[in-house]
């Protein structure tokens, strides 16, 4: 048996409360008293509010409180906060929770209205008033430098100009390159759309206040709320039930979590709120929405020299609380991706637009970074009549220069890409394409395919704690910083903790989401759950089993170094005793075992794979079809595969509905949201979801004790480009934009038809 249960595919045991309707999620939860709170938002996506009438909303039946920016400034309410700016950037605009005397994206939140049901809060709000003048405003993020600016401060609507990279190398890099290739593209901007919505109940307990709502982590909710509020840390606790997603939208706490707090304090009783789908598009926090300008020099046997970007990033109206890292560090570093590129400069320009905030969304930068570089690699195979395979292998990364330090600055520990990318290869029958497109040629389909190869930064090196006591009884319960919002988390430490002491895994139980109950944590982001919490569990197991050593000794009447530990029993000689006996005695004689550990990574982990992507393009309807789907991915060693792979598919199926469904529309002249509804904003349907072939390569990495290097995001980071180079074959054409929808693919080849 392999430690910590290596390798064994668990199924989910948390999957039985979900199933049978035992989940408890935000909304499941009623207090007594509870009142009920609905946010009245701006119509308008710029406009100077001249006055915000709230007289009828609070004589309306059944309202108890109603909140504006006056209110709250009263109440010493500050505003959201903003943990990362660039080095260089001037300080960013602060978003307020409510807006006072000027509303800068349709859906900023104007007033904050509390009743006793939540149809009288709803009728109420309606009620209030709105006088205000509507201004220029711009939802594109193309135009924002030249747009009407959103603040003074910031001229040219640009939050920040951060670079990266070596300029002057790169500049001597191309000046001397024999091939050029560039190429503009757009990441198109999309709405998490988790299928729990965002909510939050706040209540009053003692002399300080609870919150209860789905995230990804509750100290630092409870930290930036705290600052928010101007309260200290021990009067304010978050705790977090069942979350029905994440995608990085519950990493930061939201304009709502302040209200219902403040309103709770206001009244000494519970308030709720939760988002309809329409809020949900509305004042959720977007991803991606990049337009890049990339250029690659080559050399003339194409050779990569250097590598050029320039980065628009939109950032909405304001910047979020972690908005600026995800262009910046999340994104230009990784930008190299598995090549050994020499030279490497990035501009990224943050700019200001009058829509919603973006932020984090599954992979934070890196999808952005691999779907820049391996695009731009197609096209260079395409531009100089290279093999695209061939182009990859020859700038590859080799695996004995690892480790190396990439031009954008990270040190890739391990890999093997050249594998990789063979067994993909081989798995996806590569070579025998050509007798598949002209199958779907007979059939009048053009048919493509496409690879790509992604390496992401994950992992990350902040640390966490493991708290693990052993009853007496055989149970075991577990404290994590760490938050599951549907990866399994529950079942992969209690897998780790039943197999490592043989216990029964339905006698470990683990506690996360309470910011009493649980000292410290860095929640759930960047793929760093098991290469963390799990880091920091394998050294809590190491420690419990060190201190049941005198106690088996006793038990076993042999010395305490001729005692070994394995498959759950101590040994010594021909003698043995389960960890569960040991633990009953140490309780027993009053000494339970327990352990609290830290664990802090030295460095992150860089887990790479290679998906491939065969499509199918009806040229009468534009219709996109995926045939056949292959991934292979080193993600370390795997603890489960049941949820690797479900994270993996989870992954790839979001990757494919940017490429060809999902994207947030604003009108460019008025910044009013197009895709406010699941009506216009199109989701990927189950026949959408190709079957994918999945498998993997075991390359540990050396940097915690599992060997793991973290998959949670890996999915998204190459379908992507996989899905838009086969598009690009299946269509023959040079490059298309996210998302691929039926019109746009039918309009392109309805204009290449047309064209002499």
């Amino acid at each position: 048996m392999h430690r910590f249960g290596i390798g064994q595919p668990f199924r989910r045991t948390e999957d039985v409360r979900f199933l049978t309707g035992h989940g408890r999620y935000t909304d499941d939860i009623t207090l007594p008293g509870q009142a009920w709170g609905a946010v009245v938002r701006s119509p308008f996506a710029h406009a100077d509010i001249r006055r915000l009438d709230t007289d009828a909303a609070r004589n309306a039946p059944g309202v108890l409180l109603v909140l504006t920016a006056a209110e709250l400034e009263a109440f010493g309410v500050g505003p959201m906060p903003c943990d990362f700016v660039p080095d260089g950037a001037p300080p960013p605009p602060m978003r307020p929770v409510l807006a006072g005397s000027r509303a800068r994206y349709e859906g900023e939140a104007l007033a904050f209205v509390v009743a006793e049901t939540l149809e009288q809060a709803e009728a109420a709000a309606a009620s209030v008033v709105l006088d205000a003048t509507a201004l220029a405003a711009n939802g594109d993020t193309a135009r924002a430098l030249h747009a009407p600016e959103l603040f003074p401060s910031h001229p040219g609507n640009v939050a920040f100009d951060w670079t990266l990279g070596s300029a002057p190398d790169v500049e001597a890099a191309f000046a001397a390159a024999p091939v050029r290739v560039a190429l503009d593209l757009v990441n198109n901007r999309v709405a998490p759309t988790t299928l729990e919505p965002r909510g939050a109940l706040a209540k009053p307990e003692g002399h300080g206040l609870t919150l209860i709502t789905g995230s990804q982590g509750v100290h630092g909710v409870r930290d930036a709320l705290c600052a928010i509020l101007g309260l200290a840390k021990k009067d304010l606790t978050v705790v977090t039930p069942d979350v029905g997603g994440g995608f990085g939208l519950k990493i930061a706490p939201f304009p709502e979590h302040a209200l219902v707090l403040a309103a709770a304090r206001r009244l000494g009783r519970p308030v709720k709120w939760i988002a309809t789908r329409r809020e949900s598009f509305l004042s959720d926090t977007h991803g991606r929405a990049h337009a890049s300008h990339a250029e690659l020099a080559l050399d003339r046997d194409g050779r990569f020299l250097a590598l050029r970007v320039s980065t628009l990033a939109n950032m909405g109206a304001y910047l979020s609380q972690y908005g600026a890292f995800v262009p910046t560090l999340g994104y230009a570093g990784m930008l190299t991706g598995a090549y050994a590129v020499p030279a490497l400069s990035v501009r990224v320009r943050g700019v200001l637009t009058n829509t919603t905030p973006v932020d984090s969304y599954r992979g934070a930068g890196r999808p952005e970074a691999a779907y820049l570089i391996e695009r731009l690699v197609d096209v260079a195979a395409r531009d100089l009549g290279i093999d695209r395979v061939e182009l990859r292998r020859r700038n590859f990364i080799r695996t004995e220069a690892m480790p190396y330090r990439t031009a954008g600055g990270h040190t890739y520990d391990s890999g093997d890409f050249a594998r990789v990318l063979d067994d993909a290869l081989a798995r996806s029958d590569w070579p025998d394409f050509p007798a598949r497109r002209a199958q779907s040629a007979a059939r009048g389909r053009l048919r493509g395919i496409g690879l790509a190869y992604y390496v992401e930064i994950s992992g990350g090196t902040g640390g966490e704690r493991a708290d693990l006591s052993i009853g007496g009884d055989g149970t075991a319960t577990v404290l994590v910083g760490t938050q599951s919002t549907g990866q399994g988390h529950e079942t992969a430490y209690a897998q780790m903790v039943a197999t490592e002491l043989g216990l029964s895994i339905d006698a470990i139980r683990v506690i996360q989401g309470d910011s009493v109950r649980i000292r410290s944590g860095g929640g759930t982001a960047g793929s760093r759950s098991l290469v963390q919490q799990g880091g920091a569990l394998a050294r809590a197991l190491d420690t419990v089993i060190a201190q049941g050593r005198p106690t088996a000794a006793r038990l076993l009447g042999a010395p305490e170094d001729e005692v070994a530990f394995a498959d759950g029993r101590y040994i010594a000689g021909v003698g043995a005793v389960p960890f569960a006996t040991v633990a009953r005695a140490a309780a027993d004689a009053g000494a339970p075992l327990a352990a609290r550990l830290r664990f802090k990574p030295k460095r992150a982990t860089f887990p790479n794979g290679c998906h491939v992507c065969e499509a199918d393009v009806d040229p009468e309807t534009g219709q996109t079809a995926i045939v056949r789907y292959t991934i292979v991915d080193d993600v370390g060693t795997v603890l489960n595969p049941l949820l690797l792979k479900g994270q993996i598919v989870g992954g790839a199926v979001q990757g494919i509905a940017q490429a060809l469904f999902e994207g947030v529309v604003y009108d460019r002249e008025s910044g009013r949201l197009r895709t406010a509804s699941l009506t216009e904003y199109a989701l990927p349907h189950a026949v959408h979801a190709p079957k994918i072939d999945f498998s993997t390569v075991d390359i540990p990495c050396a940097g915690n004790p599992l060997g793991v290097k973290g998959a949670g995001e890996a999915g998204a980071m190459g379908a992507p480009p996989a899905v838009m180079n086969a598009l690009a074959d299946a269509l023959a054409v040079r490059h298309v934009d996210m998302p691929a929808t039926p019109l746009a693919v039918w309009t392109l080849l309805s204009r290449m038809k047309a064209e002499p």
